[in-house]
């Protein structure tokens, strides 16, 4: 059997009509077993707008209120989902569209407040893979958005980058798993100012170097957080890069090793 693939894309994707329409033709010709997720991108942001809810942002995190996550639950589940779901599709990939809700997948707790209360965000705490297993099974593939839920009737806000590694985790213990997170640039690098500064393998080791040198800081140190921790729980691949990664053999991205 192919290795599974788990595939996350951005917000660089989502907001662009022409390169999501470009990656899902890609990626509806995929061979093999594969699951989608995908973020939110600026969309929510422009309906709050136009319905006068504030955003509210703390180091780059959206703070989820009641009406805020009504918003993104009707964005995110709903109008993105959807209309990935239906190009998909056209393209003759059978896709079912998913939040964590949807067949009990993804479970979460509500983030407890320290410093920040980041309001109606979740903390994931378990997956259920069995009803994604039998839709696999017959070339179904899902399409996670960033949504679960707490068991007790409350959907929470999840970051989609947290969602694919806890998947590709879940997914380890029957398919051997690759996870891929797809964004603007061609990989980690070592000069941000250099897209051409790929580094093309972060073992762990190496990662506390590049820690300890500041060369991974920001937006970058969550993400390659959850590259380790999968890696670290039997996914067998996790790289970052361009989704060229995923259709060109001589791209330039990121692969994450013990």
């Amino acid at each position: 059997m192919k290795p599974l693939k788990i595939i996350k894309i951005g917000g660089n994707i989502i907001d662009n009509q022409k390169a999501l329409a470009s990656f899902l033709k890609q990626f509806a010709q995929l061979d093999g077993p594969k699951v989608l997720v995908h973020g939110g991108g600026k969309l929510a942001s422009k309906l709050a707008a136009q319905m006068n809810v504030p955003v509210k942002m703390h180091e780059g995190r959206r703070i989820t209120d009641v009406k805020t996550l009504d918003i993104i639950t009707m964005v995110y589940a709903g109008k993105i989902n959807k209309s990935i779901v239906a190009q998909l599709q056209a393209h003759n990939c059978n896709a079912i569209g998913f939040s964590g809700a949807d067949g009990n997948t993804i479970t979460s707790e509500k983030r407890p407040i320290k410093t920040v209360d980041f309001g109606f965000v979740g903390d994931i705490k378990s997956v259920n893979t069995n009803i994604l297993e039998t839709l696999l099974k017959e070339q179904i593939t899902p399409v996670f958005c960033a949504i679960t839920h707490n068991s007790s009737g409350q959907l929470l806000n999840t970051n989609a980058d947290t969602i694919a590694s806890e998947l590709a985790i879940g997914f380890a213990k029957s398919y051997e798993t690759e996870l891929y997170y797809c964004f603007e640039k061609n990989g980690v690098l070592q000069d941000v100012s250099d897209d051409d500064s790929v580094i093309e393998l972060i073992t762990s080791e190496a990662y506390q170097t590049l820690l300890s040198e500041g060369i991974i800081a920001d937006g970058m140190l969550p993400k390659l957080t959850n590259c380790f921790h999968a890696i670290e729980n039997q996914v067998s691949k996790v790289c970052i890069g361009k989704p060229e990664m995923l259709f060109q053999s001589n791209t330039s991205f990121t692969t994450i090793q013990k």
